[in-house]
């Protein structure tokens, strides 16, 4: 009788559930990176290789559409086409520049995705020209052709009003991504997950040990990377939008990367950090920079009005004041 406890009790550990197991899956896309972890159950094998080839090719394709970095893509074809040229674009092009324009009309132009040519007059674009302040004439002159009215949508066919009108679907496009590669994610059955790429993130279920996923807020501060709060989100979006690393100095002016379209000049409000969630990743990241722009008041209003789950962080002389949404209050565990 002595050997049959320790019999039993291998007989127990043995038939014991195994934990599932969190794996990770890593690339780059548009210009960065993206890092996935997707939970697998004992009883349901993933086969990562084929779902990363699957995820590679879908990105592959994102990017062929949208990149302003790559000439032959649908998006720098479009961007070269003459005012008044009837130009079709896919499916999932449409897609994403009709949520543009519909944030556009939601944050009263503050979202726009023909800003890049003032962007990079003031030197934040790929160029990266001298960090100069552009003349009164310069901002005019880029105005006839930056506006949301400079083009038209019709079922699928974009017709541009002016020839030099550049349109950059940056600010939504990897939160694009992001959904596109959930979507794979759950058509292969996997309900647990975190999907992230260049920042923007969104997650389902939970972590391998049962845990939510938890994710973290920066601190928005230049000399160091720290914390300012921890929260879980459900199955949900999450994107932040701040003005606290890209940003240049002149004769003791701060000059952010974030421009405000209808005055041409970088903001100058002392909302420093938005964080949006949503259940798409695209909607999230669109928000988070059309809030950042707004500044604080009126992106209050936009937030309580739409039900909108927003954290912001501003800057008072050298304190930061936290402002969540009641959305953000009610839907998001703060940690």
């Amino acid at each position: 009788m002595k050997f049959l406890l320790p019999f039993l009790l291998l007989f127990v550990f043995s038939c014991a559930p195994q934990q599932p197991l969190e794996i990770a899956i890593t690339g780059k896309t548009m210009g960065t990176t993206y890092n996935i972890k997707v939970v697998q159950q004992s009883d349901a094998p993933i086969d990562i290789q084929a779902l990363q080839a699957e995820i590679d090719d879908a990105l592959i394709q994102v990017n062929a559409l949208m990149s302003t970095y790559d000439p032959k893509s649908e998006l720098s074809l479009l961007n070269k086409a003459q005012a008044g040229q009837a130009f079709p674009i896919s499916e999932q092009t449409e897609y994403v520049l009709t949520e543009a324009i519909r944030l556009n009309n939601l944050s009263q132009g503050s979202l726009d995705i023909t800003v890049g040519p003032l962007v990079n007059l003031w030197g934040f674009g790929p160029d990266k020209r001298p960090e100069v302040i552009p003349t009164q004439t310069q901002l005019t002159e880029i105005a006839d052709y930056v506006g949301i009215d400079k083009f038209q949508l019709v079922d699928g066919v974009v017709t541009k009003l002016h020839s030099k009108l550049y349109i950059d679907l940056s600010t939504i496009a990897k939160g694009y991504g992001v959904d596109v590669v959930a979507d794979i994610i759950e058509n292969n059955q996997i309900d647990n997950y975190l999907v992230e790429i260049g920042g923007e993130m969104r997650v389902a279920g939970k972590k391998g040990n049962g845990s939510d996923w938890r994710i973290a807020i920066e601190q928005p501060i230049t000399t160091e990377r720290a914390i300012q709060k921890i929260i879980s989100i459900g199955d949900n979006a999450v994107a932040t939008s701040g003005d606290y690393r890209n940003y240049f100095e002149k004769d003791g002016v701060r000059y952010s990367h974030l421009i405000e379209p209808t005055t041409g000049y970088p903001i100058k409000h002392n909302l420093v950090s938005v964080t949006v969630v949503h259940p798409s990743s695209m909607t999230a990241d669109g928000l988070a920079t059309a809030l950042n722009v707004m500044g604080a008041d009126k992106a209050k209003v936009l937030a309580v009005s739409n039900d909108l789950a927003v954290f912001m962080i501003m800057k008072e002389g050298s304190e930061f004041i936290e402002y969540a949404s009641p959305a953000f209050v009610r839907d998001v565990k703060q940690n």
